[in-house]
């Protein structure tokens, strides 16, 4: 039986790289980003069988209709991937900067339930292995200086996911919460600082589809910056404000 995978933000970066991935495997795909051209040009590289959808994550309607299309043609996925995500400098003191705020909690948080709302009572009806995965950040661990919206944009996805996990389990659907570090992407191509264990985009695909066969419900990318998540999260308010506050920021009002 082939494999049905639903991907957003396929257009570049992580959700590219699992679009090339799974249609390596022979996924049928649904490819949802933005960029309508650059989602074309990808469906060609890989056969021009898939269905691409170009919408934003943050039009819950839009993406209800992208789903509707997809299930009348293909039927219930087996993998949903909310990747779809931007990122931005932000700070609270700056007004401009609300507008910015928004945008990355509708597109991070919001477009993420979005994403998997209209295909769940069809994953439900269907049975079977299926999945839901989230894609969030190490970024969410704790909140980092200079990247207010995005820190508690990524917190609120882990700790969404996590609730929908145990909504999810009496009907046997897999959630799956994927926490990266550093990965090579247009995303940390504007960081003006060293990105330690910066992992290729590929490979990162490889290790997220592994994550996501495994059903794992939880999962730090690389496994190095998942010890030092941990170890950030044990640390004391009073050493962790320390040694961050004098941390690099990302530039304001770059929305990557």
């Amino acid at each position: 039986m082939t494999l049905k995978v639903f991907i957003t933000g396929a257009s570049s970066g992580i959700g590219e790289a699992l679009a090339v991935y799974y249609a390596a495997k022979g996924a049928t795909l649904g490819l949802v980003a933005r960029r309508a051209g650059f989602l074309d040009g990808l469906n060609q590289r890989l056969g021009g069988c898939h269905a691409c959808y170009a919408l934003d994550v943050a039009d819950a309607p839009a993406l209800h209709a992208a789903a509707a299309d997809f299930l009348a043609r293909f039927g219930a996925p087996d993998i949903i991937i909310a990747n779809a995500g931007v990122s931005a400098g932000t700070l609270t003191e700056y007004e401009e900067d609300l507008a910015v705020f928004r945008r990355v909690m509708d597109t991070n948080v919001f477009g993420m339930a979005a994403t998997f709302a209209p295909f769940i009572p069809a994953m439900k009806a269907a049975g079977g292995k299926k999945r839901l995965v989230g894609i969030a950040s190490v970024a969410g661990i704790r909140g980092l200086p200079g990247a207010e919206a995005y820190s508690a944009s990524k917190a609120a996805a882990i700790t969404y996911l996590e609730s929908l996990r145990l909504e999810m389990r009496p009907y046997g659907i897999k959630v799956v919460t994927i926490a990266p570090g550093y990965i090579e992407t247009p995303m940390t191509a504007v960081n003006p600082y060293q990105m330690p264990f910066l992992l290729p985009v590929d490979k990162a695909a490889e290790l997220f589809a592994a994550t996501i066969e495994r059903g794992t419900t939880y999962a730090v990318i690389p496994w190095q910056m998942g010890v030092v998540a941990k170890v950030l999260r044990l640390l004391p308010n009073w050493l962790y404000d320390r040694l961050f506050t004098s941390a690099p920021r990302k530039p304001r009002g770059l929305l990557k």
